[in-house]
């Protein structure tokens, strides 16, 4: 595997989706919730920063983060109205480089060494996905910018799910074992849709050594007050 060091020398972007309307969480605002002793933000932050100089928030409200986390580039929906799907084409159209890590901004356990691994199955496939004994994970996964004519065409015949919109494309898949070295609390794909689900993070980031970033971001110093604002957009 390559290390994270390496992975800087091959330019990629992350994109952190926060667009949807988090319904069964009566509409809040997921990305700032918080796990440990930061938002859900500012961990996807913590992480990312340490790997890629380029990262993106696609959101779909344009005033939505006040003010932009410093070296964070904020976009719009390129597509209103087209959910998590829209988001991802938004992501690839917006990227700058090949590769685009796309992640919700619901997932407050996600870790570098990870990342780092979905990052790297990435080079060898239109898509990289982790599969869990719940299936796939779309909306934590490495896709070539070259698909985002793909999406388009799905958007367009109003085919929104993100999982189903994988077919056609060369999917590799990191498996329960692939994933086993990285997820040994079981606690790594975890996202917040609902309360009880909020929960179970909050007490798994009590029981854990979760070495998160204090309240203040320490790679920025980014007050949690400057948190995303606006409606989420909901996992598939």
């Amino acid at each position: 595997m390559e290390s994270p060091g390496a992975l800087r020398t091959i330019p990629w972007t992350a994109a952190i989706l926060a667009g949807g309307e988090a319904r069964r969480l009566g509409r809040i605002d997921k990305s700032a919730l918080v796990v440990g002793t930061a938002s859900i933000l500012e961990r996807q932050l913590a992480v990312l920063r340490g790997l890629t100089p380029h990262i993106l928030i696609v959101t779909s409200d344009r005033h939505g983060v006040r003010p932009a986390p410093p070296g964070v580039r904020v976009v719009t929906d390129l597509v209103p109205a087209a959910g998590a799907l829209g988001g991802l084409y938004t992501a690839l159209m917006e990227a700058t480089t090949d590769q685009v890590l796309v992640i919700g901004c619901d997932m407050p356990f996600l870790t570098a060494a990870f990342v780092t691994c979905v990052v790297e199955r990435g080079r060898e496939a239109d898509v990289a996905v982790p599969r869990d004994e719940r299936g796939r994970h779309p909306l934590c996964a490495s896709y070539a910018r070259r698909t985002a004519a793909h999406f388009r065409a799905r958007i367009e015949a109003g085919e929104l799910r993100v999982g189903d919109a994988l077919q056609g494309l060369a999917v590799r898949e990191l498996g329960p074992d692939e994933l086993a070295p990285f997820n040994r609390d079981g606690r790594l794909l975890l996202n917040i849709n609902t309360p009880d689900d909020y929960a179970r993070a909050r007490l798994a980031a009590a029981d854990g050594d979760d070495s998160t970033p204090t309240r203040k971001d320490r790679a920025s110093g980014t007050p949690l007050d400057s948190r995303v604002t606006r409606p989420e957009r909901t996992p598939e």
